[in-house]
């Protein structure tokens, strides 16, 4: 049986892409005031769900003031997969994001799209005690695929290295950024495509709930590394929008 994780994250959100010298001085201070983190080095499966027109992405693209997506997550190595309603919120200065979760097996994940199961019936199945918090996430899951008709759409893989502190803070390193739209199991296939066309574009995505410290500002100053919009999925869409010629 699973025993369920925290289902319920609020936080601020910051995106970089940096170079790879960037990246370099950037964790040599990271590694003295941080620490590593719970999946320090990881390789990561973000399946996205969507309907036919894909709505939600196009949503996340136009960058309105209200957003959400339906994804798939889990870890290589892992048996267990996220299943994420992730909410952000434009704000004067930051993205404000809200992710609710539950988690299943990838055999879960099997029956979900298959529809041999609901997502409140493997909660109830597969998580040791569910909590009526988790039970309605499940419910609220269903009911978004069901109304909405999604399905999976396209994944995305990319590997990981991140740090957290004791406040809350997380930083993590994102690269060899990679997708594809078929058979959406999780792992890497030869035919993934690659995002980047060379490898010194880094995704660093800063999360806390709280200021960031003075010393990283400072770094971030120093190195003159800003801030800017990035959605990983939104960008590849676009980018197999222009492959299909659409």
């Amino acid at each position: 049986m699973l025993a369920m994780e925290k289902q319920s994250f609020y936080r601020i959100e910051k995106k970089y892409l940096i170079a790879r010298p960037i990246q370099r001085r950037l964790m040599s201070i990271i590694k003295k005031e941080m620490k590593p983190d719970e999946y320090y080095k990881s390789e990561i499966f973000n399946i996205y769900f969507d309907d036919n027109d894909f709505n939600i992405i196009n949503q996340s693209i136009d960058w309105v003031d209200f957003k959400h997506k339906l994804r798939a997550r889990s870890y290589k190595g892992y048996d267990r997969v996220f299943f994420e309603i992730k909410t952000k919120i434009k704000s004067r200065d930051d993205n404000l994001g809200y992710k609710r979760r539950v988690m299943i097996t990838r055999k879960g994940f099997k029956e979900l799209v298959s529809k041999h199961k609901t997502m409140k019936e493997l909660v109830a199945s597969q998580c040791r005690n569910p909590a009526p918090k988790d039970l309605q996430i499940a419910k609220e899951i269903d009911y978004l695929i069901q109304y909405l008709n999604l399905s999976p759409r396209i994944l995305i893989s990319y590997k990981r290295t991140s740090f957290r502190d004791d406040n809350g803070l997380r930083i993590t390193f994102d690269e060899n950024l990679k997708y594809r739209t078929h058979d959406f199991k999780f792992v890497r296939q030869k035919d993934d495509k690659i995002f980047f066309r060379d490898d010194h574009n880094i995704i660093m995505e800063l999360k806390s709930q709280e200021a960031l410290p003075l010393w990283l500002t400072h770094e971030l100053s120093e190195n003159k590394t800003y801030a800017r919009r990035f959605s990983k999925i939104g960008n590849i869409y676009q980018r197999i929008r222009k492959e299909n010629n659409v």
